[in-house]
């Protein structure tokens, strides 16, 4: 499927379906305006007669108008100019995917004449329109033996005046790539444990590599970590019989010696949650376990089709959680990567443990900055519900960073205090730190461990335990975030390394 920027009389635009806007009110955009006057009134008179009113997704679709040379008109509301945020913009797409699917298009135009969002943003709203119709029209079948039917779209186009056409087809190019991207992760966590295991993993890290020049990949083995001192990763897969891996991706984009940005991603393939085994109902969607990981490995491919001119590594702690004979106990002790020593209480608190040495690890990168993305912890959702992420940090430049560009990517997280006081529920009798801080405040516990594994550098934790996946319906599924706030914080990185080196 391809998007494109056109240009040109709307009336005189030969397309299967073309897409204008109607405001509350009955109000007719610009496009719509000069549809009407080509059609001598048609579409005034179906205004006055009330076929549609304008009301925010509300549709109405039209064959063959004379004066016009599209086929299909498919009127669409566009709602209360106040009230045209992100959540109604979104409804609109939905609308417009419906039209693709249901009419089995093969093409279409869409000429919303940048009234669809309140933000006057042409880069903003194509690029959101680029990726919110690529996510509704994504289709997962790798695990059935009979293969969804294939949509017939294979061209999206966008009526822009001349002088918005240079930010569109910008807006088109990384819109794109984080689409593909959040298609990657995806896929990633639909697949189920015993197809997507930390080899697993480890083989589309070296499958990316080959495919971008930028991007080179290595993959540490169990004895590689062992000599590494990682004794807190590698004892969360001691129970399986999978192996565990660090998987280190780097895009080379900037200068050699240029300090990297990192991220960070938990990827337990599995979690039946050890010797601390998860109760029975929905542990199939532990399979989602690895979001994280799979956040890192589409945000890894996005930045590389875009060709950030910047140097970006994306870690992975790999393992899988299983409650074998050989698996940690609770109370068994381990060694970090740092030295430090862990209680582990629970070991279905797993994630932070293979975070710890991972986070350690990328303390030889010297890096700018580093953001651990993780489905941490079940409190998080308590906490938040599953619309934001958490975002928890001490770095207040950082944490504006993030907040800024998971708002303009419509991809938010949501601070949580990260408070000394916080940290004494980790104490231990008979380790350095228990890996569990009690029930209250889990998600803040959860991100203290954490931040005593990073205080070489500037570092920020996103945990997207409520946002990673959907559990209900049709609609279950893996949903490809934080992708889009990864990526737009890694544009602005970029952006601002340009601008410092002018």
């Amino acid at each position: 499927m391809d998007f494109e920027i056109v240009n040109g009389a709307v009336a005189s635009l030969e397309t299967e379906c073309l897409v204008i806007g109607v405001e509350e009110g009955a109000v007719l955009s610009p496009s719509a305006q000069a549809l009407d006057q080509a059609s001598q009134g048609y579409l005034s008179n179906l205004i006055n007669n009330g076929d549609i009113k304008g009301k925010s997704a509300e549709s109405l679709l039209l064959q063959k108008i004379n004066g016009v040379a599209a086929k299909r008109i498919l009127l669409v509301g566009l709602g209360k100019a106040d009230e045209r945020h992100d959540r109604n913009y979104k409804k609109v797409v939905k609308t417009i995917s419906g039209a693709i699917k249901s009419l089995s298009l093969k093409e279409i135009t869409i000429a919303l004449d940048g009234l669809a969002s309140k933000t006057p943003d042409t880069y903003r709203q194509v690029r959101h329109l680029v990726e919110w119709t690529t996510a509704e029209l994504y289709q997962y079948d790798r695990t059935k033996s009979k293969k969804a039917d294939v949509y017939a779209i294979n061209k999206i186009a966008i009526l822009l005046s001349d002088k918005d056409t240079e930010e569109g087809e910008s807006a088109l190019v990384d819109g794109t790539a984080i689409a593909n991207g959040m298609n990657v992760s995806r896929d990633l966590g639909n697949l189920p444990g015993n197809i997507c295991t930390p080899t697993y993993l480890a083989e589309q890290a070296k499958e990316l590599a080959n495919e971008y020049d930028s991007i080179t990949c290595e993959i540490l083995d169990e004895d590689a970590m062992e000599n590494l001192g990682m004794g807190s990763l590698l004892s969360v897969g001691h129970g399986s019989a999978e192996p565990s891996r660090l998987i280190i991706i780097k895009h080379n984009g900037g200068e050699t010696d240029a300090q990297p940005h990192v991220i960070v991603g938990k990827g337990v393939t599995f979690d039946t949650g050890g010797i601390s085994l998860k109760p029975g109902a929905k542990m199939d969607e532990m399979k989602f376990d690895m979001c994280g990981a799979a956040s890192v490995m589409g945000t890894m491919h996005a930045i590389a089709e875009m060709d950030l001119p910047i140097n970006i590594i994306g870690v992975i702690a790999a393992a899988e959680n299983m409650p074998g004979s050989k698996a940690t106990k609770p109370g068994d002790i381990v060694t970090t990567m740092s030295g430090q020593t862990v209680e582990v209480l629970n070991t279905d608190a797993e994630g932070r443990l293979v975070l710890c040495d991972a986070l350690t690890y990328v303390e030889r990168f010297k890096p700018k900055t580093v953001v651990d993305i993780a489905t941490l912890t079940g409190a998080v959702i308590g906490a938040l519900g599953n619309s934001v992420c958490g975002l928890l940090t001490n770095d207040e430049e950082l944490c504006s960073e993030l907040s800024s560009a998971g708002d303009y990517a419509d991809d938010r997280a949501w601070r949580l205090p990260l408070l000394d006081e916080y940290q004494e529920l980790l104490d231990s009798n008979f380790a350095d730190i228990a890996n569990i801080g009690g029930p209250a405040g889990g998600a803040i516990t959860a991100a203290c461990f954490l931040s005593r594994f990073t205080k070489a550098y500037r570092w920020a934790h996103l945990d997207i335990a409520g946002t990673a996946w959907n559990s209900a319906g049709k609609e279950k599924g893996s949903t490809g975030r934080c992708v889009p706030l990864l990526s737009q914080y890694l544009l602005n990185q970029a952006a601002d390394e340009m601008t410092d080196d002018e």
